[in-house]
Order: C-alpha cells, then structure tokens, then sequence
C-alpha cells in the first residue's frame, strides 16, 4: 500500500513540474481536451445505442401484437 501512496506522490510531482514547463503546460492542456473528446464520444455512442433499443423495442412490440406472427390468421 505504501509503495502504491509512493508512485500517486511521484505522479502528482511530476504533473505538477510539467505543468511550470511551457511544453508540459501544452501537453497537459491537449491531454484534457482528449479527454473530454473521449468522454463526449462515449456519451454519444450510449445516447445512439439507447434510441436504437427503443426503436427494435417498440417494433418487436408492434410486430409480435400482427394476427399473422402469432399463427392465428390460418
């Protein structure tokens, strides 16, 4: 656990001296807007996946309530 605490330490010092150097600074700012793109990205793609269910949802629905897919137009 102590040697776990030591690297978060190593980490944060490390951001922190890249963050007083001008390349660092600019290397930190397109980190966070990736991340952000990302994060945009993932949102997007379960927003899609969630209207897409809803449309097979409601058509599985009006499919299964036809006379002829239960077997009862013969």
């Amino acid at each position: 656990m102590a040697n776990t605490w030591y690297q978060i330490c190593q980490l944060c010092k490390d951001i922190r001296r890249l963050g007083k150097d001008e390349e660092g600074a600019a290397l930190i700012e397109y980190t966070v807007l990736l991340g952000i793109l990302v994060v945009a990205v993932i949102a997007t793609i379960v927003a899609v996946g969630v209207w897409v269910n809803g449309k097979w949802t409601a058509l599985q629905s009006k499919l299964s309530s036809l006379d002829f897919l239960q077997g009862t137009l013969a």
